[in-house]
């Protein structure tokens, strides 16, 4: 839980000017400050803050004039480039809610989130203006070329109320299709202010984001680059292996991954340079296997990565200090600085320090439910009479140490019983990428159909691998059955697609 010293620290560090509550404030302040400092660059060029925010006046007059207002959705679909910047905050400055969607979204899921979200507009890339257009009676407009008008057009006004939803985010999980979790402005700013009071940008330092900024990570990198005038680096669609190089040739200070990009980084770097000049790697989205922290210490000797834990649901939940980055191995860090973690039982009771429960928490960080879903918004964001809060239920498992610190355990599915000892899949995968020669790794956990299998992206036979795991595991934990990939299939946000992983597991077996 979050402790009094660590609460003072978010409270005063970098707040002698005014605190922000809407996202435009954010902007507004970094453009007074560091008018002509780098805001964002991608393949097409860079914009300072000052352009940054001229230009998204213009887009809040522009959007104003195509009759959008404060509610509104505007959903906007596209790859890593300036343009989302421009969006995210043109948008939230009139109080209309900016709705990203990920290019690789496939046209069954985005036809289910125009539906549901309604958007009262659509801004994308003239490539994929008409096949949108086809899903949607809403105007579907090239924001290359609105941009391209802008510098011409009325500014608009802030209009946007700290409790207005800034951001709607679609996301998978327990449901068929994606949901939408909504998310006000004061709650996204308290996050990143929260998130920002730990890692602790410069305004000297350069973010190279290849991230989706349609995901949540991705897009608050923008976010809390504006806190500091830190300066963004879209790294678009380059292939993996110019990763590396395109890391040291943009100037790197910071650098947010996933897992499956930790892990290439780590392959890299075997056969290229190390990158002196990148002072932190972050990692959030699924657990940073122990493996590839200790060699993105080789790859980058002058950085520490910072491990966190978080959900859509409330951005961030924990993070290691940078300092300590080198201790408690397994913990992801205390709670964000103001929130709270409480572990509880089966029936929301609160476990003692060193029990396995389910990981929960109360704060301004905690969003406003999922949209028009209200029955799933009750089951995860839940009133806490007693505390006089919204708790929300995150679904994962994990316990406390007596300083408060949390050890992830799991998501509800990761958590298994095999021949009568409970289990992980996190911690089988952390013995696989313990293995020489094992890139990748992701266990299915056993079904009626199937016993307990494992994944990895190797050079190595199965046999040798289940070799491997046998000298590192019990007996139980041993998988039966290994399949070797040369490469995995990836979700759109860079994770490991278990969907179709078990799809060709399937292929394979029959």
């Amino acid at each position: 839980m979050t402790t009094s010293a660590v609460a003072t620290q978010a409270t005063d560090a970098g707040l002698d000017r005014p605190r922000a509550t809407r996202l435009s404030d954010l902007l507004d302040r970094a453009a007074a400050e560091y008018p002509d400092s780098p805001a964002i660059t991608d393949h097409t060029g860079s914009w300072t803050y000052r352009e940054l925010d001229n230009r998204v006046r213009a887009l809040a007059g522009w959007l104003r004039d195509q009759g959008i207002g404060r509610g509104d959705r505007v959903l906007v679909r596209l790859p890593n480039v300036r343009e989302m910047s421009l969006a995210l905050f043109g948008i939230t400055r009139i109080g209309a809610i900016f709705v990203p969607i990920n290019p690789a979204m496939k046209e069954f899921h985005l036809r289910g989130v125009i539906a549901d979200a309604e958007p009262a507009l659509i801004l994308t890339d003239g490539r994929t203006a008409a096949e949108v257009g086809k899903l949607t009676d809403a105007p579907v407009h090239d924001l290359g070329e609105v941009s391209s008008l802008l510098e011409t057009h009325a500014h608009g006004t802030a209009d946007a109320e700290p409790e207005d939803v800034g951001v709607l985010i679609y996301t998978s999980g327990s449901t068929a299709g994606p949901k939408g979790v909504v998310c006000p402005q004061a709650q996204m700013v308290f996050s990143a202010d929260a998130i920002d009071a730990v890692l602790g940008h410069r305004q000297d330092d350069v973010v190279f984001c290849r991230v989706p900024l349609s995901f949540d990570y991705g897009l608050y990198q923008l976010i809390m680059a504006c806190q500091a005038g830190a300066h963004v680096v879209l790294s678009g669609s380059r292939p993996d292996y110019k990763l590396l190089s395109d890391i040291a040739e943009s100037g790197a200070t910071v650098v947010p991954v996933v897992p499956s990009m930790g892990a290439m980084l780590v392959w890299l770097s075997e056969r290229e340079q190390a990158v002196p000049a990148v002072r932190m790697i972050t990692s959030t989205g699924a657990a940073l296997p122990q493996a590839t922290i200790d060699g993105l210490r080789v790859a980058f000797p002058n950085a520490v990565v910072v491990r966190m834990y978080g959900t859509t649901e409330c951005k961030r939940i924990t993070v290691m200090p940078p300092a300590e980055e080198a201790e408690r191995e397994g913990s992801v860090g205390p709670a964000l600085p103001g929130t709270n973690v409480v572990i509880v039982d089966a029936n929301g009771t609160p476990l003692p320090v060193g029990e396995i429960g389910e990981i929960t928490v109360t704060g301004p960080n905690v969003m406003a439910g999922y949209w028009r879903a209200p029955e799933l918004s009750a089951k995860t964001f839940r009133w806490d009479a007693e505390a006089g809060v919204t708790r929300l239920h995150t679904g994962d498992y994990g316990r406390l140490d007596e300083d408060g610190y949390v050890y992830f355990d799991g998501r509800r599915d990761d958590m298994f019983k095999r021949k009568g000892v409970r289990m992980s899949t996190l911690e089988i995968e952390a013995a696989a990428m313990d293995v020489d020669g094992v890139r990748k790794a992701a266990v299915l956990p056993p079904t009626e159909d199937r016993d307990l299998t494992i994944c990895v992206e190797s050079d190595l036979g199965p046999g040798a691998v289940l070799r491997a795991l046998a000298k590192r595991l019990e007996s139980a934990k041993v998988p039966a059955v290994c399949h070797v990939f040369e490469q995995f299939p990836l979700t759109p946000n860079g994770k490991n697609s278990l969907k179709e992983l078990r799809a060709l597991v399937e292929s394979r077996s029959s």
